[in-house]
């Protein structure tokens, strides 16, 4: 019986790409389980009331997930020689910079850096950078494609819709600003100052600590605010409607795929009885 390589198996194991294993699924449940945990463990290590009460647990946590990440991280290395894009040193060397690859190494330095450094805030901060590792598990890592492939297909209507809104908040600052300058020096003095207004208005957040006190300015107000209303529903329209298509194309080219791998496969025979 030939041996399977380790490396051909850990690509099995954890390349999204490749048919998945009841092994496979386990590991992406227990992968997503820890960057979950080590998120949380995270998020409560800085409040003080909570982590003075029990620092050796979150010390010894951090280094168990860490050690785990690192673990997984070691295995992808051996596991993307596979993958005939990165075979040999060259290859694996060209994969540790590709930003999938940056993400893992993002997940693992927090256990590095706290023996080194100490739980500092930037270390704190790295070990929330952790979520985006979901993008590497089996079906987030699909949902992830789609999105790329959704976000670069739009990508000129996008920067469009984003030259628009550009545009309206320098017009809608300077209006303010010629409006309200003389009123509210220091709200609307100058038009950087008038831009604070502009953000909060077109994108609907409207804190109120600054606001219009004119006839004038309260009308240019009303209409900013109608304006960021097609402005805010322009790109989610946008993104809506290519992420529907890229999903439509994604279904129908992976349908393509196994229906010609199941034709390559031959018909099923069975035996008479």
């Amino acid at each position: 019986m030939t041996q399977v390589p380790l490396s051909l198996r850990l690509h099995r194991l954890l390349d999204p790409g490749s048919r998945g294993s009841r092994a496979a699924g386990w590991i992406n449940r227990v992968l997503a389980a820890c960057i979950v945990a080590s998120s949380v463990l995270a998020i409560l290590d800085t409040e003080p009331a909570i982590s003075e009460q029990a620092p050796a647990f979150f010390r010894w946590a951090e280094r168990i997930f860490g050690l785990i990440f690192l673990v997984e991280y070691a295995a992808r290395l051996v596991a993307i020689g596979e993958d005939p894009r990165y075979r040999g040193l060259a290859g694996r060397l060209r994969y540790a910079v590709t930003p999938m690859a940056l993400i893992d190494l993002v997940a693992i330095l927090p256990l590095f850096l706290g023996e080194i450094v100490g739980d500092t805030q930037i270390v704190r901060l790295l070990r929330l950078f952790r979520l985006l590792r979901f993008s590497r598990l089996g079906p987030f890592s699909r949902a992830a494609t789609i999105l790329l492939m959704t976000l670069r297909a739009r990508l000129p209507e996008l920067l469009l819709s984003l030259l628009v809104a550009l545009v309206v908040l320098i017009f809608s600052a300077t209006l303010m600003f010629l409006i309200e300058g003389d009123v509210q020096p220091v709200q609307f003095g100058s038009i950087p100052r008038a831009m604070w207004w502009a953000i909060a208005t077109l994108t609907t957040v409207g804190y109120g600590d600054v606001y219009p006190v004119t006839a004038l300015g309260r009308v240019l107000a009303g209409v900013t605010a109608l304006a960021a209303i097609g402005l805010i529903a322009a790109p989610t329209g946008i993104l809506a409607t290519a992420f529907a298509e890229a999903l439509r194309r994604y279904h129908h080219e992976r349908t393509a795929a196994e229906e010609a791998a199941d034709a390559a496969a031959g018909p099923t025979t069975t035996q008479p009885p």
